[in-house]
């Protein structure tokens, strides 16, 4: 997830409920005048107008009101996530919240169904957000949605899947080199995470510290993208620490030459905080005096986004 993602901010009011959440705890305001549970936090009872409110812990667990499926993010920073699958769930209490719901299938969710709450940590200073799954789901009721802590898990599942042998190609079989040139993109590589932390150090480096790069608070307020987004050449630059996972390696050169780039755009911005990979596909293969020339064209996204940040056409001259 995006650290550009619009969250709750907490008010003296509401400060009980979220500090709640990111201690594991789902509490409520409660009429102590006649015993009416409210929600959404405020100073009074909404049945007897009373302002005699404590804060009170409950287990979270209540039905399924109503929800709906969205499927285009209404900010690139929700890419993410999409499909959502936001709801309205009402308590065992009676009070009604509205939340998303995790760990179950389209075709598992209906109005009605039983459900528990999940606690998900989104931002490393702890703040968590209220999430629903089904009651009978087996998952954790805290979980850590950082994106940091997501990346991790991507790496650690892509560290559990079987390396195939990669097919050799010599760089001077000029048929084989150009039976390489494909429409078909490879599999996603590793993820990054591009935090706030590494685009103020690439301004520091280039120079390049314009604010809608380094400064969040300005970038939240003028922004059109609700915050601070990644240099482009800095996403570019972050190509080399991706692993594609191609199926073929070119053998059989003295000396391979990075030639730069046929095309380089940027199509779509990298909010501070997002997850990229990218994938690639042999766009062309040219035999050259001085030896065979590929082109390698590289896109890197946002992890669930299927507009590219970068499009990359890499020129490699093998010798």
């Amino acid at each position: 997830m995006s650290t550009n993602k619009p969250l709750p901010t907490p008010t003296e009011i509401s400060a009980p409920y979220w500090n709640g959440l990111k201690e594991g705890r789902l509490t409520l305001p409660h009429c102590k005048s006649c015993g009416h549970w409210i929600f959404f936090p405020r100073r009074h009872c909404d049945k007897c107008w009373s302002q005699d409110l404590e804060w009170k812990e409950v287990k979270g667990t209540g039905t399924l009101y109503t929800y709906t499926l969205t499927r285009v993010p209404t900010l690139p920073d929700f890419a993410d996530e999409m499909p959502q699958k936001m709801a309205v769930v009402e308590l065992d209490e009676g009070v009604r919240i509205n939340t998303t719901l995790i760990g179950v299938d389209e075709s598992e969710i209906k109005v009605g169904m039983r459900v528990k709450p999940v606690f998900d940590t989104v931002k490393s200073d702890g703040a968590a957000l209220l999430r629903f799954t089904a009651a009978d789901k087996d998952i954790a009721s805290r979980i850590d949605s950082t994106p940091a802590a997501l990346a991790a898990a991507a790496e650690a599942a892509a560290d559990t899947v079987p390396v195939a042998a990669k097919r050799q190609v010599r760089c001077d079989d000029e048929a084989a080199m150009k039976a390489l040139v494909s429409d078909t993109f490879s599999p996603w590589s590793n993820q990054i995470v591009v935090d706030q932390a590494l685009i103020d150090e690439f301004a520091g480096l280039s120079g390049d510290d314009y604010w809608i790069h380094t400064d969040p608070e300005r970038a939240r307020k003028q922004s059109p993208f609700g915050g601070t987004i990644a240099h482009g050449a800095l996403v570019q630059v972050l190509q080399s620490r991706l692993r594609i996972p191609l199926e073929f390696e070119v053998v059989g050169f003295n000396n391979m030459v990075n030639y730069g780039s046929d095309r380089l755009r940027f199509p779509a911005p990298v909010p501070a905080g997002s997850r990229i990979h990218a994938r690639s596909r042999v766009k062309s293969v040219e035999k050259l005096p001085k030896g065979m020339q590929l082109t390698m064209e590289i896109v890197t996204h946002v992890v669930g986004s299927e507009r590219p940040s970068v499009i990359n056409d890499l020129v490699i001259l093998y010798m």
